[in-house]
C-alpha cells in the first residue's frame, strides 16, 4: 500500500513527482486540478513539496475546445511517485494502447495512480481498478459499473482511496481527492495552507449525493405508475403491505419485482424520495426542519436528520445553506424586516406619555 512522503529529518528530499497524464479528449478541468493544487503545497522554508509535470503519448493534445502542446512523452510516467489521470470527454474514445501499458507498469512498480471525474474509466481499461472500490462522476457511475463488473462502483462518495489507487467524482471532487493526497503526504498544516492558497476548504462536508438530479418516474416502465403513486402519498404511513395492497400484488411478489426493476427495496426507494422531497422542501422555502420532515413522510426532525445524513451524508440545515434559492433568502429578510418594523412600533412610547409623564 501506497505511505505517501516519508519524511527525512537528516537531508532535504527531492520533491515529490506528480505526472499528470494528457491524452486527446481530456477534460480541460480536470487536467488542470492537479496542477494547480500541487504546485501550490510549500513546506515551511517555501519550498515546492512536489515537482509536477505533464506527459503525452504525443507532443499535441486535441481537446474539444483546444490543441496542447505537451513537452512530455509517455516515458516521464516512468519516474512518476504519483500519477494523475484526468477525466475523458467521451466515454466511447478509445484509450490509446501506449496508455494502457504504461499504466500497468505504473501499478506493478508500486507508483500511485489517482483519477478524476471519468479518468475512471482510463484506469478500468487498464484493469487497475480491478477488485477495488471506486467513484466517478455520478452520471457515469452506473456505466462504470455495467462495463466493468469486477469494480465496486460507488456513486454517493466524493472520492474513494485506496491506498495506491485512488479515484474522485466529478470536477470539483477532484479537487477534495488532490487535498486529501497533500494532507496525508504531508500533514494537516500544509494541506490547510495550500487548500487556502487555491480559495478551497480542506474537506467538505457530504459527498456527490447531494449534487444527483433525480429524475421523475418513467410511466413507460411496469413500475412507473406505482412509483408515481408512492411520489404522490410520501405524507401518508406506506408500510410494504400498503403498497402490496395498491400494487394488487403480495408483499413478496412486490419485494421480487421491485428489486428487479428499480434495483432497490421498496422502503429504500421511499426512504430516498422522502430525502428528495426534503431536499426540494430546503432549496425553495423556508420551511423549519420540523415542518419539511412532516411534508416529506418523515415521523420526526431526528429521523429527517438520521436518513438525510446516511444519504445524501450532510445534515439538512448544511444542505439547506448550500442549495437554497437567493429568492428564499431574500423573502426571509422582507419577512424578519417587517417583523422587527412592527416590534419597535410596539415597543416605541408616544411623546404625549412622556410629556404627561
Amino acid at each position: 500500500m501506497f505511505a505517501g512522503i516519508t519524511p527525512n529529518r537528516k537531508q532535504r528530499r527531492s520533491p515529490h513527482r506528480v505526472t499528470v497524464l494528457a491524452f486527446d479528449g481530456v477534460v480541460l478541468g480536470d487536467l488542470a486540478t492537479p496542477v494547480e493544487i500541487f504546485q501550490r503545497a510549500r513546506d515551511a522554508r517555501g519550498q515546492p513539496c512536489y515537482e509536477v509535470s505533464v506527459c503525452s503519448p504525443d507532443s499535441e493534445v486535441i481537446t474539444e475546445h483546444l490543441s496542447l502542446k505537451v513537452l512530455w512523452r509517455l516515458s516521464k510516467m516512468r519516474h512518476a511517485d504519483t500519477l494523475m489521470i484526468p477525466g475523458i470527454d467521451n466515454l466511447e474514445r478509445p484509450i490509446p494502447p501506449q496508455v494502457i501499458r504504461s499504466l500497468k507498469a505504473a501499478l506493478k512498480r508500486g507508483v500511485r495512480i489517482a483519477s478524476v471525474c471519468t479518468g475512471a474509466f482510463v484506469l478500468a481499461a487498464a484493469g487497475v481498478l480491478d477488485g477495488l472500490r471506486a467513484t466517478t462522476h455520478w452520471q457515469a457511475a452506473r456505466e462504470l459499473a455495467r462495463r466493468y463488473p469486477a469494480i465496486e462502483v460507488d456513486p454517493e462518495v466524493l472520492y474513494v482511496d485506496n491506498g495506491q489507487v485512488l479515484t474522485s467524482a466529478g470536477a470539483a471532487a477532484g479537487l477534495d481527492l488532490c487535498l486529501h493526497m497533500v494532507r496525508c503526504d504531508l500533514g494537516s498544516k500544509i494541506a490547510a495552507t495550500t487548500a487556502r492558497a487555491a480559495v478551497m476548504p480542506l474537506e467538505r462536508s457530504g459527498g456527490q449525493a447531494q449534487f444527483i438530479t433525480h429524475e421523475d418516474p418513467e410511466e413507460a416502465e411496469s413500475m412507473g405508475p406505482l412509483l408515481q403513486w408512492i411520489e404522490q402519498n410520501l405524507e401518508e404511513p406506506l408500510s410494504l403491505s400498503l403498497v402490496a395492497h395498491h400494487a394488487a400484488m403480495s408483499m413478496r411478489t412486490l419485494s421480487r419485482r421491485f428489486s428487479e426493476q428499480v434495483g432497490q427495496s421498496p422502503a429504500q426507494w421511499i426512504a430516498r424520495a422522502r430525502i428528495r422531497r426534503a431536499q426540494q422542501l430546503l432549496e425553495t422555502t423556508a420551511l423549519p426542519i420540523e415542518q419539511v420532515a412532516e411534508r416529506a413522510g418523515f415521523r420526526s426532525a431526528s429521523v429527517l436528520r438520521e436518513h438525510f445524513g446516511i444519504i445524501v451524508g450532510t445534515p439538512p440545515l448544511a444542505y439547506r445553506n448550500a442549495f437554497r434559492s437567493p429568492e428564499i433568502d431574500r423573502e426571509q429578510m422582507k419577512k424578519y424586516n417587517n417583523l422587527r418594523t412592527a416590534n419597535d412600533s410596539k415597543r416605541a412610547v408616544p411623546c404625549s406619555a412622556h410629556t404627561q409623564a
